[in-house]
């Protein structure tokens, strides 16, 4: 079990400088840019990415899902406060802090815990162990938009290593 937390605990890590480093290599006047209209800006996918670790951390930590009655409230919320994290600055932070915290969650998991299966209310269940896994591909999935955000406007540079 402590080889599995651990491993969740470093890939948590590591996508998130991944996703950091090609941030960071966003230009100002590249940051509120997509491809197409329905497409995420590098800004919008960085704010949500930043959250939603908070959000794994809270459901590890409280070992449950947003479910029912509360999806309609939780998405509600989600996207306004999407919307609401504008500055570079700000959400590279908030993405470090929501990290440590997913950390902090990982470190409470006993092999009792990791056993568990969190009820979605929606006709399917999710798997501790596949939950602890998220926050590191989640991160690194979004780190490899930003990634082709940049070949779309001409930066063929590699910012993965």
């Amino acid at each position: 079990m402590e080889i599995f937390v651990a491993s969740c605990k470093e890939s948590a890590i590591f996508g998130m400088q991944q996703f950091l480093k090609s941030f960071a290599h966003v230009p100002e006047d590249k940051l509120e840019w997509s491809p197409t209209s329905s497409s995420k800006s590098a800004l919008q996918i960085a704010a949500h990415t930043a959250l939603t670790a908070g959000h794994f951390a809270e459901m590890i930590r409280e070992r449950r899902l947003p479910a029912g009655e509360e999806i309609p409230d939780f998405i509600a919320n989600r996207d306004a406060a999407e919307r609401n994290l504008i500055d570079r600055a700000e959400i590279a932070t908030l993405l470090q802090k929501n990290t440590d915290a997913v950390i902090l969650a990982m470190d409470s998991v006993t092999p009792e815990i990791l056993d568990i299966k969190l009820n979605s209310s929606l006709g399917w269940f999710l798997p501790m162990k596949l939950l602890m896994t998220l926050p590191g591909t989640h991160a690194l999935g979004h780190a490899a938009q930003i990634d082709y955000l940049q070949t779309c406007w001409g930066d063929l540079n590699i910012y993965f290593s």
